[in-house]
């Protein structure tokens, strides 16, 4: 037999004094973050969340572009959600990318081609596998490394997106290398031209230090 309803008055239900406050925030950050699978990803937040850790949440809602998909994966927002999640041990294990990549309801054949872009280990450089995200984002060497700038910037967003010379001289050859066309003396010379320009602003590089002048390299 069923069991019978019962039936409570308000003063009989207590609803935690930090539970609208929570749900507040995880609407906020579902709405910024619009994930593909709200369920996976509701999972992901408040395991984040109870354990301290980083949450996998957007800074801001993206509005695609035109010629975008809305599907379409990896996009520089998710790519920074990672970095703050991955990047304080420099090392990370490729089966805790994973993790994280599909907390994000990212698609996994895209992180696959990622790492089939270097020959990976278990573990893994995080800066590496942040360049080669870039360059799923950008068309070119120097559009990837403005994605990189401005996802490592300290400056305020659409400000200068300054970062260090040796950053960005690391993130550079990097790409450059696996790219493989590009003549390391035209890299050498693209960098020395850079850190000129660096020296001058207290050691680090601005988007307009390689974003204004001409180059074979776009």
């Amino acid at each position: 037999m069923p069991l019978p309803e019962t039936t409570f008055c308000a003063q009989q239900i207590k609803i935690p004094p930090e539970l609208p406050d929570i749900l507040k925030q995880f609407t906020k950050a579902a709405i910024r973050t619009q994930p593909h699978d709200v369920l996976q990803w509701a999972a992901a937040y408040f395991s984040a969340l109870s354990k301290g850790e980083p949450l996998p949440v957007k800074e801001r809602i993206e509005m695609p572009l035109a010629t975008e998909k809305t599907d379409a994966g990896l996009t520089l927002g998710l790519l920074k959600v990672l970095h703050k999640q991955l990047s304080p041990k420099g090392m990370v294990n490729v089966a805790k990318l994973k993790e994280k990549w599909k907390h994000l309801c990212l698609p996994e054949e895209q992180l696959e081609a990622i790492l089939q872009l270097d020959s990976f280990g278990e573990e893994v450089e995080w800066m590496k596998i942040l360049a080669l995200g870039c360059s799923m984002l950008g068309g070119s060497l120097l559009s990837s490394m403005k994605h990189a700038c401005e996802i490592l910037t300290k400056d305020p967003e659409g400000g200068a997106a300054r970062i260090p010379f040796e950053t960005f001289s690391f993130l550079y050859s990097y790409l450059a290398s696996i790219d493989g066309e590009i003549p390391q003396k035209e890299t050498e010379a693209f960098l020395c031209g850079i850190k000129e320009q660096a020296d001058r602003q207290d050691g680090m590089v601005l988007l307009r230090n390689f974003l204004t002048q001409p180059s074979t390299l776009f």
